[in-house]
């Protein structure tokens, strides 16, 4: 039996192979928790008396984030948890989650809020996809996809007066996110992902992500612990992503070399304010279709409905 090497008491439960330390169960949510707290501090992302939206899919990730956040609302009597889950119309998938959300909401005494892609643009997400199918330069559905949930999620946080929006994005996705948009030289979106992402318009609601310096595998680990499971069924689009690649591509450098995943984290914290620096400095306008903010005439989500009919 390996004892917990913290209280070397318990037996050890999990093995963290980047810092070659083994925790029981215990040690391990104690350290989870302060780990959030570490980045929340550290990245100035929540005051006193925030309303926090937690983006809510239903996911183990989402899931934990909501479940943590509210111990750490706690000792913020001022403050306010409230969830969104985005409804794409992706079959068991949704569905599954969905049931999973308002479960996790009811039992935490969340307000929970319910959005579709129908009753926003007109069309599930399936139904885009198949629109779009075949047209010269189609992204990944993952690309429409987040577009299209980025603007539902601002949407409901306005509508709502929320100080903020918390994502579960875990120590992976970061590193995931920016290679992959270094991959795809988009720079702009580069520079934009980081642990707090401060509102640059009035009707955009500033991002948080507290899981930022927890790796994947314990964010999955604390949703073990806690049984929140997630959908039983995949994603259908999942596997199309380049995303995807990249994970697989990342999982293999941390089993060969562990700490990998760290180390970009913290190469990247340094080059992203000299990749901004380089950036020419531009100010968002308004989409001449819907008014929402945008770079160019018409903002992502009205081109991406334009090319689908759907405008």
């Amino acid at each position: 039996m390996v004892l917990c090497s913290r209280c070397g008491r318990r037996e050890a439960a999990i093995r963290l192979h980047y810092s070659g330390e083994a925790l029981c169960v215990n040690c391990f949510l104690e350290r989870f928790i302060r780990r959030v707290r570490t980045a929340i501090g550290r990245y100035d992302m929540l005051g006193p008396s925030d309303r926090i939206l937690v983006a809510l899919s239903g996911g183990k990730d989402s899931s934990s984030l909501l479940h943590a956040l509210a111990k750490v609302e706690r000792d913020y009597p001022r403050s306010e948890l409230l969830a969104v889950t985005v409804d794409e119309g992706i079959g068991a998938h949704r569905e599954e989650g969905l049931r999973q959300a308002s479960k996790l909401c009811e039992k935490l005494g969340v307000k929970h809020v319910v959005v579709s892609f129908r009753e926003l643009y007109g069309a599930s997400l399936p139904e885009v996809l198949e629109r779009l199918k075949g047209r010269r330069g189609a992204l990944d559905p993952c690309a429409y996809c987040g577009v299209l949930r980025r603007r539902a999620i601002n949407q409901v946080a306005r509508d709502l007066g929320a100080d903020v929006v918390a994502v579960a994005h875990n120590l992976d996705d970061m590193v995931q996110a920016w290679l992959m948009n270094m991959l795809r030289n988009n720079l702009i979106r580069l520079v934009r992902f980081k642990p707090t992402t401060r509102a640059e318009h009035p009707r955009l609601v500033s991002r948080i992500r507290p899981f930022c310096l927890i790796p994947e595998r314990e964010t999955a680990f604390y949703a073990y612990i806690h049984g929140l499971t997630g959908p039983k069924t995949p994603c259908p689009y999942a596997r199309a992503s380049l995303r995807n690649e990249i994970r697989i591509f990342l999982n293999r450098l941390e089993h060969r070399h562990p700490g990998t995943k760290f180390a970009l984290f913290r190469a990247f914290e340094r080059v992203l304010p000299v990749i901004e620096a380089s950036l020419p400095k531009g100010h968002l306008r308004e989409c001449e279709r819907c008014g929402e903010p945008s770079s160019g005439r018409l903002c992502k989500v009205c081109e991406f409905l334009e090319e689908a009919g759907l405008a």
